[in-house]
């Protein structure tokens, strides 16, 4: 018999005793096999998904979501004719949806699923400015919030749409109903009201803020809508917290978003645009595809994606029910603070959010007390040489020099995982102190992802437009006080402006430029 026989193991192919294309596309090919060992050994790199307590998302599914995931890798949710039933599902989705958030009509409510809740958000904001044009808004519009998640900061980039961000002032985490009209003016599409922080996990008051716009609405005649970014607890409250008004029982509230694939349990790429009534989602944004010999109306900034997602989310709300879901987002929550009580008895730590269902999502989060050898920083980086990734990062502007952590605990997060994890965290404490580090970690050093993002070219920030009442911290005075709340501020080109042509104290003025020239 002639020839070299052909290798009977899989790591004895020619296709493993290279080293994997990096660069230009590869010339050859290789078996099946061996290009799935290459991917599936490097991927064996990446962190375990079940222990990364930074990420917001689902990391464990049922074995009947996955079979239904790989059923539906085929179907594309965009084609409406072709995959009718997966178009039927997400119209159930939809009505299950805008009843669980109290829409005044649910059968009539206007949903739409998204690829997460970064894309509903953009969305919402997107009908907002349209309706404000559409009542004759002129100038660049704007809209008012706390601490956000990045996608409203690329929102207001790429929709040109400018941001004011309400700083932190004194002790405060969140923006705070009283700060609300010292920053809105005719020109402002929306106030973003996150339920369910993703710094620190902590709902914002969405019915205080609603009453806040309800007052500005009296004194000035300014019809503000409130957005709720509920990307976490949209999908949390309803079960854990129903007593909490934050959603559509608001007449003030016109249009939510939240992540399917977060607390709602469906995998990866499943969020939730939704509107109290037609009239708030203008048609000027709606695209209607064939279905079933007639057509059905779609709003996405994307097209063509799975359907798997939402079959999926389907699959959960059948499963659970309300009854299923608040027992296991009530499990949960303990889960969190039993996670809390053991941080505050072991460590020297400040909670933050201890897990309380009435004041934020399923997370913990904490800060250093007192002065040690070792910063957050540290911690997080002998955690994660255990497996565990709980990032540290510091707060928004205004309170940037201070470091948290926060750990969001999910769904297949257990109490005896959480116990394993305090068993780190104390023998992690006991190596730090023992052996201190001679220059402690940055932010930068330490890595870790925060679900946060820095923009190449930073925007300017907008003060407030008069003085912002006293808080716990003290007072914060805008260079606008004398303005009042439907004044517009000045762009930042006038501003420039205003101050070259200003002379300097105890300058002269330059010849050829006096007030007569």
């Amino acid at each position: 018999m002639s020839g070299t026989p052909e290798p009977d193991d899989l790591f004895a192919l020619p296709g493993l005793s290279r080293t994997a294309p990096k660069h230009g596309f590869p010339d050859r090919e290789m078996a099946a096999q061996v290009a799935y060992e290459v991917v599936h050994g490097e991927l064996l790199l990446d962190g375990v998904s079940r222990m990364n307590l930074a990420t917001f998302c689902t990391t464990w599914i049922d074995d009947q979501a996955r079979r239904l995931m790989d059923e539906s890798l085929d179907k594309n949710i965009v084609d409406k004719d072709e995959y009718p039933q997966t178009a039927e599902l997400e119209k159930r989705c939809v009505r299950m949806i805008a009843d669980l958030w109290h829409a005044p009509d649910p059968a009539a409510t206007l949903g739409t699923s998204t690829t997460g809740s970064s894309e509903a958000a953009m969305l919402g904001g997107l009908a907002a400015k349209t309706r404000w044009r559409k009542r004759g808004g002129t100038g660049t519009p704007n809209f008012v919030c706390g601490p956000v998640q990045v996608c409203w900061e690329k929102f207001a980039r790429y929709f040109d749409v400018e941001i004011r961000q309400i700083p932190l002032r004194g002790d405060r985490l969140t923006m705070h109903p009283e700060d609300v009209a010292a920053f809105c003016d005719e020109n402002t599409i929306m106030v973003v009201a996150t339920f369910g922080q993703t710094f620190t996990g902590l709902f914002e008051d969405v019915a205080g803020i609603s009453k806040a716009l309800d007052a500005l609405e009296r004194k000035t005649g300014l019809d503000i809508p409130l957005h709720v970014d509920a990307a976490s607890g949209g999908f949390l409250a309803p079960f854990a917290a129903p007593d909490l008004v934050w959603d559509f029982r608001l007449p003030r509230v016109r249009s939510i978003n939240a992540s399917g694939h977060k607390t709602g349990l469906a995998p990866l790429g499943a969020g939730w645009a939704m509107w109290r009534t037609p009239a708030d989602l203008p048609k000027e944004l709606i695209f209607n595809v064939d279905y079933l010999g007639g057509s059905m109306a779609t709003f996405n900034l994307n097209f063509s994606r799975p359907g798997g997602q939402v079959i999926t989310q389907y699959y959960e709300f059948i499963r659970l029910g309300r009854t299923g879901y608040t027992r296991l987002q009530e499990s949960i929550y303990g889960v969190a603070r039993h996670l809390a009580a053991g941080l505050d008895r072991i460590g020297p730590f400040q909670l933050i959010h201890d897990g309380d269902p009435l004041r934020g999502i399923t997370a913990v989060c904490w800060r250093l007390r007192g002065e040690q050898v070792f910063n957050l920083y540290d911690l997080s980086d002998r955690l994660r040489s255990r497996g565990w990734l709980i990032a540290a990062y510091p707060l928004p502007a205004d309170r940037g020099d201070e470091t948290i952590m926060r750990a969001v605990i999910r769904h297949g997060f257990t109490v005896d995982m959480a116990d394993l994890l305090l068993a780190d965290v104390a023998r992690c404490l006991t190596q730090l102190r023992a052996h201190p580090m001679a220059t402690s970690l940055t932010s930068a050093e330490a890595g870790g992802f925060t679900h946060s993002a820095h923009a190449a070219v930073p925007l300017p920030r907008t003060p407030a437009l008069h003085v912002l009442p006293e808080s716990s911290g003290g007072t914060a005075k805008s260079k606008a006080a004398a303005k009042p709340a439907a004044a517009k501020p000045k762009s930042a080109a006038a501003k420039s402006k205003t101050a070259a042509a200003k002379p300097k104290p105890g300058s002269k003025p330059t010849p050829g430029k006096g007030k007569g020239k």
